[in-house]
């Protein structure tokens, strides 16, 4: 028994972090800094073409990537476009050229990582972060922005999460998975982030992996991406419906302006499978 009870514990430790939690929001200063008068742009153009050729959107909501085709067809061209991102002076833009630009970069580099390690049934098999308790690729430093070494996690949870303190960033950044917000079909663009904010959280809320009333009506089931960052959409229950029922359909608008004050969530669940296109 004193060799078995500490293995079983061992092994609850070692479950993911994604798995039941999230890092919090822990601002790093130094991305704060940003010009307000830039007028300069960005190019996104080469992601774009990427996104033309090897998206495939299986309708509103969800899409797929054909990693295969792209690790072929287009594996210079990605490398190249995060390498140019890389050389970018980020802190001399603007707060939306910024916005933009970190949504893609992110996106750009969580195709490479799965392309380098393709085929793969899930990202969270890609195990190449530092530490015992780490899975997935979120903790590596894989990028080097303006001298600094960067992981996926540093750009979401030390600049997009406390910088702009807009939950709709979790419908943007793709953990290329089929339960996570699609990966979208056109780069983000500092003219257009309004709109594409807007639409990444509608295109989710109203598919089923994100939100669906069970067969009676009485409760959600929601994306554990909401028990995960339930902080970002709102700790009371009331905040958290009026977010849900901003970009929802008729119906379950409907349910949450009469529970939203306290509502009755069946189940949080998410689907680590790759988003693959598979011939």
């Amino acid at each position: 028994m004193r060799i078995i009870v500490p293995i079983l514990v061992m092994l609850w430790i070692v479950v993911p972090l994604r798995a039941g939690a999230a890092p919090d929001a822990d601002l790093w200063p130094d991305w704060q800094v940003h010009d307000a008068q830039s007028t300069a742009r960005i190019d996104h153009s080469i992601w774009q073409d990427i996104l033309d050729r090897h998206l495939i959107l299986e309708k509103a909501g969800v899409s797929l990537f054909d990693y295969r085709s792209a690790k072929a067809q287009s594996r210079s061209e990605l490398d190249a476009y995060i390498a140019a991102m890389q050389a970018v002076a980020i802190s001399t833009y603007n707060r939306d050229q910024q916005l933009a630009y970190w949504i893609n970069l992110y996106n750009a580099e969580t195709v490479a990582i799965v392309i380098d390690h393709y085929p793969v049934e899930s990202i969270h098999d890609i195990d190449i972060s530092p530490g015992f308790f780490s899975s997935g690729p979120w903790g590596k430093k894989v990028l080097q922005v303006e001298g600094r070494s960067l992981s996926l996690d540093d750009i979401e949870h030390r600049i997009l999460r406390p910088i702009w303190k807009d939950a709709r960033i979790h419908y943007t950044v793709n953990c290329a998975s089929v339960g996570c917000p699609a990966l979208a079909a056109d780069a983000y663009d500092a003219d257009k982030l309004e709109e594409q904010l807007d639409t990444a959280a509608l295109a989710f809320i109203r598919d089923p992996r994100a939100v669906q009333l069970t067969p009676d009506d009485t409760e959600i089931k929601l994306s554990s991406l909401y028990d995960w960052y339930r902080s970002d959409f709102g700790d009371e229950d009331q905040t958290f419906a009026d977010h849900l029922a901003r970009y929802s359909g008729l119906k379950l608008a409907t349910w949450l302006s009469v529970h939203g004050d306290d509502l009755p969530i069946a189940d949080y669940e998410y689907d680590w499978s790759l988003n693959d296109a598979k011939p």
